[in-house]
């Protein structure tokens, strides 16, 4: 792509306008492509423009960042956006509105954005860029056509969708949960990980255990060299196949197209697994378990019939009121619903 017909970065700074009020922001990154990924291209819309800016270009795009802890932004599942923001920018836009959380509130069961503007706009968009390499220059026509289309209708669905929110008398319910969802992806990227005990891993005693962190460790220096995926190496479920082998002292088979030095290295990493010491092996996590009262199964099924009922009555998900682990939690009083429930959760529950 020529991004020579972009605006630059101080260009766009001056022309959105401050009555604007909101910009529509998506982001696309190279995950599927690169063992670090990166955000590789930044879709703005305002009014009725639509602007793409380039990372990797000459033009900076700091301005910009900084413009956005200013700025009230519209985004579409942002879930993975903001945690792209926030290891590559170091922080998430303070004002931040979801318009999958406002489609969820007002009930929709299709809440994607494409099945969104279909339904709103009567606009099928194509899918075909979903899994495009972002990371790649050029950009090819279609590629750009799809991300501009990512934010073209962003504005005007988020309007509608506010419009209804507020005569719902929901709109409050949307704010306090678009700052939910801001925090638990602030805390989740801030919180310590064992990467390596992926999922399924739970079923693995500890010299399972073991060989399934030497593999993953081996994985990812190979993925980190090559500069790919980890998963274009081996995927998850080969490594816990392998590390069941392992522990059961069975041989493993190696996939026949590795590269030799590549199965030297795993061969390397078994080997040192093997090695270790009973008191060095990895353990399983510790899950506190709580006493259940006789009485405790018949008040969850009481909690979740009411529940739904209100469910129900709103036309929502009742996994947005509260999920069956949040309430299992509060009929077990392990959490006061004010610990767990956002308030508007508490009111439609009359809690």
């Amino acid at each position: 792509m020529n991004f020579d017909s972009e605006p630059s970065v101080a260009n766009l700074l001056e022309v959105i306008p401050p009555e604007a009020g909101a910009v529509g922001l998506d982001l696309e990154a190279d995950s599927l492509y690169r063992y670090a990924e990166r955000i590789c291209l930044v879709q703005v819309c305002y009014a009725q423009e639509v602007v793409l800016l380039d990372p990797f270009g000459e033009d900076s795009l700091q301005p910009f960042i900084e413009w956005l802890k200013t700025a009230t932004i519209w985004m579409h599942g942002a879930d993975y956006d903001m945690s792209l923001m926030l290891r590559e920018y170091g922080f998430v836009p303070p004002v931040l509105f979801d318009t999958q959380i406002a489609a969820q509130l007002l009930g929709h069961q299709k809440f994607g954005y494409a099945s969104l503007v279909e339904e709103y706009f009567g606009v099928e968009l194509s899918k075909s860029s979903q899994k495009a390499d972002w990371g790649q220059r050029p950009l090819s026509n279609k590629m750009l056509e799809y991300a501009r289309n990512d934010v073209r209708y962003l504005l005007p669905l988020a309007e509608k969708l506010e419009t209804k929110l507020k005569e719902k008398q929901r709109y409050e319910w949307f704010l306090e949960s678009c700052q939910a969802s801001q925090k638990r992806v602030i805390k989740r990227e801030g919180e310590e990980k064992e990467h390596w005990r992926i999922g399924g891993s739970g079923k693995l005693r500890p010299r399972g255990l073991a060989f399934l962190k030497a593999l993953w460790q081996w994985r990812d220096a190979e993925a980190a060299e090559w500069n790919k995926p980890s998963f274009m190496v081996t995927t998850n479920k080969v490594l816990l196949t392998w590390a069941e082998q392992l522990a059961a002292e069975q041989q493993i088979t190696f996939p026949p197209r590795m590269r030799s030095n590549r199965v030297g290295r795993l061969k390397d990493a078994i080997e040192a697994a093997s090695e270790l010491k009973e008191v060095d092996w990895p353990q399983r996590p510790k899950r506190e378990r709580y006493p259940k009262d006789e009485t405790f199964e018949e008040r969850l099924k009481v909690a979740l019939e009411a529940r739904n009922a209100v469910a129900e009555n709103l036309e929502i998900d009742p996994s947005l009121i509260a999920s069956r682990p949040v309430m299992e939690q509060m009929i077990g009083h392990r959490a006061a619903p004010e610990e767990i429930l956002l308030n508007w959760q508490r009111s439609v529950l009359e809690m």
